[in-house]
């Protein structure tokens, strides 16, 4: 049995930024990634939260969001690092945001994501999310673009 613990933070120093670098690089899906002067832009503009899973105190996954309004948080970036996938983590994550969107006095939760990641669309559908949107890629369906909400 693996020690898990997930550490919330709320306050972006450069250190922590860094930290969020550094765990968005590890997430091999992210190929294409943001420029950490949008990550930060995005951060400090209001009330944000970042989540960072440890197993055995090694970084194994992070959870990104941020108020888009006084009562919608947008879950932004997140994922699992390979050699930790498996583990329930990426559930745990969003639960956790969840719960602290909820203490917040957050009404909803919005999500977007992609055709090309279905254990993400299946892990949103399961916790009850909802498709609102769809975002037609006419290329390539496996980056139709979806946009997901929970109402609390």
């Amino acid at each position: 049995m693996y020690t898990i613990e997930i550490e919330a933070v709320t306050e972006f120093t450069p250190e922590v930024l860094e930290l969020i670098q550094t765990s968005y690089a590890s997430i091999p899906e992210f190929e294409q990634g943001y420029a950490s002067q949008e990550i930060a832009t995005r951060l400090l503009a209001g009330p944000a939260l970042l989540l960072i899973a440890r197993v055995e105190g090694e970084i194994a996954g992070f959870k990104l969001g941020y108020q888009t309004d006084d009562q919608v948080f947008y879950s932004w970036l997140g994922g699992v690092t390979p050699d930790f996938r498996g583990l329930g983590l990426a559930k745990s994550l969003l639960e956790y945001q969840e719960k602290w969107a909820k203490e917040q006095g957050y009404q909803r939760i919005d999500v977007k994501t992609r055709n090309c990641f279905p254990a993400m669309l299946n892990m949103l559908i399961s916790s009850k999310y909802q498709i609102t949107a769809m975002i037609n890629d006419a290329q390539n369906h496996s980056q139709n673009k979806l946009h997901l909400q929970k109402q609390f």
